[in-house]
């Protein structure tokens, strides 16, 4: 199953509704500390409505790299698909916020992943060039004023496009630890449509690599 109900208005990624961060310093390429509020707004509708396609129909791409994200209609509803609704080896933490953002846990407490989309207008973003874009997404997140400082920090990987066992949509990913604490963010600019979606995974005790895969695989990024 998958949230595919359509959202008006989509929710906003407000630099200032996010928390400012106990940071290390960039030199040290790691931050200590993840973002944990939401963006303010109106989010998705939480009932899940229909499930993910195999295949994009219409004018949507065959698959979304970053030069191909600018081959997107202006029209297209982009979302997560919830693959975790009737998951048994993930719970709800917080459910859908209204705010756009909602949040799993492992069962076993170690890991959670906390989902978000929504329109990006208040992030700096570069028509056409999706890539930049995103990493200007993580920069606002994390509360980083210069997104070309996050640039060099983080690196690209795919998100699962209509349906699990891709790596069709490229996106920029970043990562930090404290301790036992390790956490990974992925995050995907749309500049075509004006959308972004991030997922972060934090996990204490857990095996961040192994979670971040499964979060990726079994949560695609759906297009209509």
């Amino acid at each position: 199953m998958t949230r595919i109900s359509q959202v008006s208005p989509l929710v906003r990624l407000a630099a200032a509704s996010v928390l400012a961060l106990a940071v290390l310093p960039l030199s040290g390429c790691l931050y200590a500390q993840i973002p944990v509020n939401t963006p303010d707004g109106d989010g998705p509708d939480p009932a899940p409505t229909a499930s993910p396609t195999e295949q994009p129909s219409g004018d949507v791409p065959a698959s979304l790299t970053f030069a191909e994200g600018a081959d997107l209609p202006a029209t297209a509803y982009i979302q997560w698909g919830d693959g975790f609704v009737v998951d048994d080896g993930w719970k709800i933490v917080k459910p859908d916020d209204g705010n756009g953002g909602w949040t799993y846990g492992t069962i076993d407490d170690t890991c959670t992943a906390q989902f978000w989309q929504g329109l990006i207008p208040d992030v700096p973003t570069v028509a056409g060039d999706d890539s930049v874009s995103s990493d200007a997404m993580l920069a606002v997140i994390l509360g980083e004023a210069d997104a070309a400082a996050i640039t060099p920090l983080s690196s690209t990987g795919a998100f699962s496009y209509q349906i699990g066992g891709n790596t069709d949509v490229e996106n920029r990913q970043v990562e930090g630890e404290a301790g036992e604490r390790k956490w990974s963010m992925a995050a995907r600019a749309f500049t075509a449509t004006g959308v972004g979606l991030y997922v972060i995974v934090d996990c204490t005790g857990g095996d961040i690599d192994a979670t971040m895969a499964e979060v990726i695989d079994k949560n695609a990024v759906v297009v209509q």
